[in-house]
């Protein structure tokens, strides 16, 4: 895949960049080496000051980076302005709160002396330098929220982003240079998929994280795991939307159209089954398609649009034929189901609402990264459990009752990395983030996530000896 900009509304080829040769790589890597040489003998206070520098440069470049976002990869503007805003957040919150997550800890003395120590603790040190694989969907966030904790632990970052956003992905280099972070400490690498291998066995590399797709997390964690390299992975997600009887069914389908809907339905943890109980069923099927259908889709600049187009023609040449396959198999389409007419340019596709999923159906059990939904009718909790674990992704859950023994319930029982109760699954620096089955391992954000690229050190003092 080309390394270029290709606006998704129009389909137009606004720029192509050269991929870097081999002595550039190795130019890079040896750079990185370096810096982390440097930048894991700087204390909390100074990170925190160049880290809230940054924040203050993308709260000043909002607007033009926001931009940006849209044309490489679609999502209205307002959305990109929001996304730019969280990033900032974020980097302010681990510029607070990295000394404190990061605190040597100390065991009480009692607890150890039998192990012969006069004293102990817990110390966490950086790793060295960390290979960051990230997508397109959210090209500032998902980055950020690696690069925030991994700069403030003293680690320092190389990121290889997608093909399709390297105008972001070189954005965010020169943000971190221009705050005054030293040269090396955060580079992006326009690479193809094909040149990670050799970069994550080369051995300054000392770890990876990767937020994507099954096939490239399984890629980039065996060659990780041949080379004994630790690594987080955030994949897909098939989300369950459930709506119990004691729900406010109209709050609850409000919410449910913009949890389908964020990003063009192109996130991970978008909202994507929708298992309803059958006593509110036709209320809520009834307000959620009526609600995907008033959508505005279209242009992704104008502060009108709701929905613009998926990112690239391959993604919604996927999103087809996991609707037609549904369809051809017997599912209705209560709105949308095919692309709009009035937008021959770009990738654009309907909001889409399901009905009449089966096991046999591919959209059942794999990731519809679009704007469509699938709409299921169940008799009772159990069967609600049973069908939100349905599948072989477990990255977040939301769950709509007023009743707290089925919170509960599905707080015990739900197999994912998180459960929203009555509101939309959203990612916040202070919350851990993170999946379980085919959705991946680790975790990013709060103090697990700051963690995951740090070398938790026993260090153990002996007793001295009595003198004489």
């Amino acid at each position: 895949m080309p390394i270029a900009t290709v606006n998704p509304a129009t389909g137009e080829t606004l720029k192509t960049y050269q991929e870097l040769a081999p002595e550039e790589i190795e130019y890079c890597l040896a750079t990185a080496a370096a810096a982390f040489r440097h930048h894991r003998t700087t204390g909390f206070p100074e990170r925190a000051r160049l880290l809230g520098l940054a924040a203050d440069l993308l709260d000043h470049d909002r607007d033009t980076v926001a931009r940006l976002m849209t044309t490489e990869m679609g999502k209205p503007l307002a959305a990109a302005r929001a996304e730019a805003a969280k990033c900032a957040k974020a980097m302010r919150w681990y510029a607070g709160h990295a000394e404190e997550l990061l605190a040597d800890e100390h065991p009480d003395p009692a607890e150890v002396t039998d192990s012969g120590a006069a004293r102990a603790r817990v110390r966490y040190r950086p790793l060295g330098v960390v290979l960051a694989v990230m997508p397109w969907n959210f090209p500032l966030w998902q980055v950020v929220r690696f690069a925030a904790p991994a700069l403030m632990a003293g680690n320092v970052g190389l990121l290889k982003h997608a093909s399709n956003v390297p105008q972001t992905a070189l954005f965010l280099e020169d943000l971190f240079r221009r705050a005054g972070f030293p040269a090396g400490c955060f580079q992006t690498l326009l690479v193809g998929s094909r040149a990670v291998e050799g970069i994550l066995r080369d051995r300054r590399v000392a770890a990876a994280t990767l937020t994507g797709s099954e096939p490239a997390g399984r890629a980039v964690a065996a060659v990780a795991a041949d080379e004994i390299k630790k690594t987080v992975l955030e994949l897909g997600g098939s989300d369950p939307y459930v709506v119990l009887s004691s729900a406010d069914v109209d709050r609850a389908a409000r919410t449910a159209v913009t949890a389908r809907v964020q990003n063009n339905g192109q996130s991970c943890i978008a909202a994507k089954r929708f298992i309803v109980h059958t006593d509110v069923y036709d209320a809520f099927a009834e307000r959620f398609a009526a609600g995907m259908a008033a959508l505005t889709v279209g242009d992704p600049m104008a502060e009108s649009t709701d929905v613009g187009p998926l990112a690239s023609e391959q993604g919604r040449a996927d999103l087809e034929e996991l609707v037609d396959d549904a369809v051809g198999r017997g599912a209705t389409a209560l709105c949308g189901g095919r692309r709009p007419k009035e937008l021959p340019r770009g990738w654009f596709y309907e909001p889409t609402v399901l009905v009449g999923v089966t096991p046999e159906m591919r959209i059942h059990h794999e990731e519809a990264f679009g704007p469509v939904a699938t709409l299921y009718r169940v008799r009772d909790l159990d069967e609600a459990v049973e069908l939100a674990n349905d599948t072989p992704f477990g990255l977040s859950s939301n769950v709509w009752t007023r009743d707290e023994a089925e919170q509960e319930r599905f707080a015990r029982d739900i197999e994912a990395g998180g459960v929203f109760f009555n509101g939309m699954t959203a990612s916040h620096p202070a919350l851990p983030f993170g999946g379980v089955k085919r959705s991946g391992y680790g975790r990013e954000l709060s103090g697990h996530g700051i963690r995951e690229f740090c070398n938790i050190t026993t260090v153990w003092h002996g007793a001295e000896p009595d003198g004489e």
